[in-house]
């Protein structure tokens, strides 16, 4: 009972220390590129913890293009274990190497495993947190999963702190619960601008920039936000979207844009 007793109370200090703030995760922190999220984070993404991305409703697109441009972020030189429940694939499609390659991903640095149910995809995950040679572990999970409680949460963040691999946890079709996750998204799409590479005409038919609308729900340590978050595919970073986002008409070729309106046909609008 003793021996309970001390390994129980030697659990609840680990938790306490891990949990509460420390000068360790100002030095851990890694930068995504958008000014205001970096500044409510206080300088970026923790490293060697895990967050949390949850998608709003069921688009799941915007929530794993979120996690790409995370795991990026975290770990761009090093390999990325991408866990994914049977379930996911069926419900969104397998990944698609080509997609992660266009985002500015390295297929090569990329496994995929792919997991029969919940409780071997929180195996697999905490298996591969446990090699501090990977960059970053995703865990992508769908719909309301009771195996992700409290105490699963706890040993992701617990072996992530360990390794110093970082945690991204995907949830689709899920509300968020009580976890010990660093921060928690909700994420859903945004507009993207239409590209203008082949000209104004022509610029319709273009893709545009991934852009997201991304809600940071939890921070433990600071504010909450929300911002529409553009990623640039060939620098591998988050910024503002362009403060003009909808094309501007051009001015009609018989006179110049600025021509001023007559002066009496001004005065007749204000006697009217």
């Amino acid at each position: 009972m003793r021996a309970r007793m001390n390994t129980l109370a030697s659990l609840r200090g680990r938790i306490e220390r891990l949990e509460a703030p420390s000068d360790a995760h100002a030095l851990n922190r890694v930068t995504l590129g958008h000014a205001g999220a970096d500044a409510t984070l206080r300088g970026g993404l923790v490293t060697g913890t895990m967050h949390e991305v949850f998608s709003a409703g069921r688009q799941g697109g915007a929530a794993t293009g979120l996690v790409a441009g995370f795991a990026g972020r975290l770990s761009p030189r090093r390999p990325l274990v991408w866990v994914r429940q049977d379930f996911c694939e069926i419900e969104s499609g397998a990944l698609s190497m080509s997609g992660l390659s266009e985002l500015g991903l390295d297929p090569r640095l990329v496994v995929s495993v792919r997991a029969a149910d919940v409780d071997t995809a929180l195996r697999s995950a905490a298996d591969a947190l446990a090699c501090d040679a990977v960059g970053t572990v995703v865990l992508e999970v769908w719909g309301e999963a009771r195996q992700l409680d409290l105490v699963a949460s706890r040993k992701l963040t617990l072996a992530a702190q360990a390794s110093g691999v970082s945690c991204l946890v995907l949830r689709v079709a899920a509300q968020p619960q009580p976890s010990t996750a660093e921060t928690r998204w909700v994420v859903q799409a945004a507009r993207s601008p239409p590209a203008r590479s082949l000209g104004p005409e022509m610029s319709w038919c273009a893709w545009g920039a991934p852009i997201c609308d991304a809600q940071l729900v939890r921070n433990r340590h600071g504010p909450v936000g929300q911002w529409i978050m553009e990623w640039k595919c060939d620098e591998r970073l988050f910024s503002e979207p362009a403060p003009y986002s909808q094309p501007v008409a051009a001015a009609p070729a018989h006179r110049s844009h600025q021509a001023k309106a007559p002066r009496d046909a001004f005065k007749r609008s204000r006697a009217g």
